[in-house]
């Protein structure tokens, strides 16, 4: 996978980086409130998110499997004047420094993942981030959408739901559109979930 997204970094194949935070983020922090607090942005890309995160007053670690996306938003950043800490690193099977986290983000990561026991891999290592009662906020390709030729991964809500819930509990699923500036954006499940107690 991380050859894979380092080589479309390379080329500039990255139709999901349309050079803004996504919406869905930038509603959920505003109208639920999300309380400032240590971030971490998982798959972070070029930054957007992490970036607009950071200019709300978190306090952001991005990371991504891509050293090519990292170097990016590590310039970005610094055009912008704007004090995150980026890593690389692939978090499927790495854990990331800075944790415990009050609020995770990851726009694209979890649908990313192939098989039913590497999501709940990958929730269960997100759970481990947090501290707790910390929440995590996932947008994720909607498998209500026919198939498109080029769009992200899809889940059903089932399969998202089945790989979150033994580590978190799931707040809200609402169905939505990824932020895009394409005329038919793609659709997406926006899922706010909080740490289970006693989940280490």
């Amino acid at each position: 996978m991380g050859k894979r997204f380092e080589e479309r970094y390379k080329t500039g194949d990255t139709p999901w980086d349309h050079g803004t935070p996504d919406i869905n983020l930038i509603d959920m922090v505003i109208q639920r409130p999300i309380s400032k607090c240590k971030v971490l942005d998982i798959g972070c890309g070029t930054g957007n998110n992490a970036i607009w995160l950071a200019q709300q007053h978190f306090m952001v670690t991005g990371c991504d499997i891509s050293q090519t996306a990292i170097e990016k938003a590590k310039k970005k950043a610094s055009m912008s004047n704007i004090n995150c800490s980026f890593i690389v690193a692939d978090f499927l099977n790495n854990g990331v420094p800075g944790s415990p986290f009050g609020f995770v983000f990851d726009r694209g990561c979890l649908h990313s993942v192939d098989t039913d026991e590497e999501r709940r891999r990958f929730a269960e290592n997100v759970a481990s981030h947090l501290e707790e009662g910390g929440l995590w906020l996932t947008l994720a390709g909607n498998a209500d959408e026919q198939v498109r030729e080029i769009g992200p991964p899809q889940l059903t809500a089932r399969e998202l739901v089945t790989a979150v819930e033994p580590y978190c509990e799931v707040i809200s699923l609402a169905a939505s559109h990824f932020g895009s500036n394409q005329s038919n954006p793609p659709q997406a499940w926006v899922c706010l979930m909080r740490k289970r107690k006693g989940i280490q």
